[in-house]
């Protein structure tokens, strides 16, 4: 008695169309006359007649009613996958025997002639005979593949029923065709990627923003969530699907939910859900153009600094991401478990400092070219911060200078910095990161270029205007001071810090000529004619042919006096 009552009280507990909706007759997948969804037939009343018989001679198991096409299916693939799916067997196929489109839905053993159907079924639930925009079925997982693939869980802590008698997963691996609690006849809820994680066992993902965050959609088309039939509130409780489609997904590698790489992180991270806007720092003149590429990036790429291109997983994993900060030159949260090349030029995986990061696409075979010819350096900026150098911005490891003048709070002779320092959104309401800018290179200020900026005998109240960048770390009165000391400071009347200034760092070189980064641009500065010297920092004099291109400009620079 006690027993029933507590029978009892469990049915009371339970919402009354949560249990209609456990059966079939109350589901979609009642497809006689008396159906709930919208594709069933008028012809017959019976529930059970268009998937099972009682007695036809048919050997498919259990009492299977429903004819098979025979068609050769085209399976998924990946480069990230270990798995080996075969053609469709098992469970799978007793499936596919409807959902494949293929064979009419009322077409059974039973009825030769078949039903008539007011309306066919749905895209989403006509996989059609292409399965490689679906996630892989009919593959056997076993404890090599787990061991092997190193993403998924040992198959001995599955949930019971996960795999079929001969180990493989099968469609009802996930679904239950005769309850539909969940929605999608899913075996489990998949708020919060349950059911996704019953088998995957994702790296990073514990500690990752994105299954953290509560973030939810504003409402501004288009839709982040479209691909779902029934989306949650929230990112966190989206999970995998925020950015996978199980079914019918239109980046098919990988099953991403948009066939346009970036366009799985864009249509959250632009303002409509994400606090960061993304999309509008990539609208900036200057910017990674993530759009410029397709298909070209590979998470198992092992020459990638050698097919250039630039994805947002480039820099970042979904998987890994979150807002946690680091010290220089530390990866921060934002760029967690991403490939890098070390310093000595070798493939990391995963980056442990953010420079590794950009050391694959600025370093050895560069995506872009340095825009000022010097006399020393690279194109390779993983050798030109090498920290055995003359002179380097301390991107690697602290700076040679011990007692270095000029810097403002919070920089010492102990600082590091992070290339996002200086390459970075403009503006206070900018994205931190190298995503875009108004100004040249992706930089996060004003940083005047030109070869001779001609800043006239004012040069020292124009100076911070113009190379806002680098008043962002030097103090501009120190700095205004350091340069009268040499020439009284002139030769700032025509050119600007880029024009002897190197701001990343050069092999090569005397402390005499190119301490303090100072590494001539050749288009503007020349050797003396006599002694074919530049300048002598212990001496504070400069020894060099100046030019102005435009030829406003032409005098030297010597030991012995200014000679016009």
């Amino acid at each position: 008695m006690k027993q029933l009552a507590i029978l009892i009280g469990i049915i009371i507990a339970v919402p009354f169309n949560t249990v209609l909706a456990q059966g079939v007759s109350q589901s979609r997948h009642n497809l006689s006359a008396s159906g709930k969804g919208v594709v069933k037939t008028m012809d017959d009343s019976r529930v059970c007649i268009f998937c099972h018989t009682s007695h036809i001679d048919n050997p498919k198991a259990p009492m299977w009613n429903r004819k098979q096409s025979g068609a050769i299916y085209t399976l998924y693939d990946s480069s990230t996958m270990d798995a080996k799916p075969g053609q469709p067997d098992g469970t799978s196929m007793l499936c596919l025997s409807c959902h494949d489109g293929t064979v009419a839905i009322g077409n059974t053993y039973k009825n030769q002639n078949s039903m008539s159907f007011a309306h066919s079924m749905t895209k989403r639930g006509n996989l059609g005979t292409d399965l490689s925009d679906d996630h892989p079925i009919s593959f056997v997982y076993d404890q090599n593949l787990a061991v092997e693939d190193g993403g998924l869980k040992s198959p001995l802590t599955l949930p019971p029923n996960m795999l079929d008698k001969n180990e493989k997963l099968q469609c009802t691996s996930c679904h239950d065709s005769h309850k539909d609690m969940e929605g999608n006849f899913l075996k489990r809820s998949n708020e919060f990627s349950e059911l996704c994680f019953s088998c995957h066992d994702k790296d990073y993902w514990d500690n990752s923003g994105h299954k953290t965050a509560l973030k939810t959609w504003n409402g501004v088309s288009p839709s982040p969530w479209s691909h779902m039939d029934a989306p949650y509130n929230n990112v966190s409780q989206n999970g995998c699907s925020n950015c996978h489609d199980t079914h019918n997904a239109s980046g098919k590698e990988r099953l991403l939910k948009r066939e346009a790489e970036e366009e799985n992180c864009l249509d959250c991270h632009n303002g409509n859900v994400a606090g960061t806007n993304i999309r509008a720092e990539l609208s900036k003149p200057y910017r990674h153009d993530v759009y410029a590429y397709s298909g070209i990036h590979d998470p198992v790429e092992s020459d990638f600094y050698i097919t250039k291109h630039v994805e947002c997983v480039d820099c970042h994993n979904a998987h890994a991401s979150n807002s946690n900060s680091a010290d220089a030159p530390l990866v921060k949260g934002a760029n967690l478990g991403v490939k890098g090349i070390s310093r000595s030029g070798m493939e990391v995986n995963p980056a442990l400092n953010e420079y590794e990061i950009c050391f694959k696409c600025h370093a050895d075979n560069a995506m872009v070219q340095e825009k000022t010819t010097r006399y020393l350096g690279s194109n390779n900026t993983r050798l030109d911060f090498d920290p055995n150098n003359i002179s380097m911005h301390p991107i690697i490891e602290q700076g040679k200078n011990l007692n270095p003048r000029g810097l403002v709070n919070p920089y010492n002779a102990t600082s590091k910095l992070y290339c996002s320092s200086c390459h970075s959104g403009n503006g206070e309401e900018s994205i931190s990161g190298p995503h875009g800018s108004i100004f040249p290179s992706i930089l996060k200020a004003n940083y005047n270029m030109d070869k001779t900026p001609q800043l006239g005998k004012s040069w020292s109240l124009l100076m911070q205007g113009n190379f806002t960048l680098c008043f962002e770390c030097h103090e501009v009165n120190s700095v205004t001071n350091i340069h009268i000391q040499i020439s009284e400071g002139h030769f700032m009347e025509t050119i600007g810090c880029n024009t002897c200034h190197d701001p990343h760092g050069y092999e090569g070189g005397t402390l005499s000529e190119n301490a303090y980064g100072i590494n001539f641009d050749r288009s503007v500065i020349q050797p003396n004619p006599i002694n074919g010297r530049l300048i002598d920092l212990d001496q504070k004099k400069c020894f060099m042919t100046c030019h102005d291109p435009l030829g406003v400009v032409n005098y030297t620079h010597s030991a012995e006096g200014d000679n016009y």
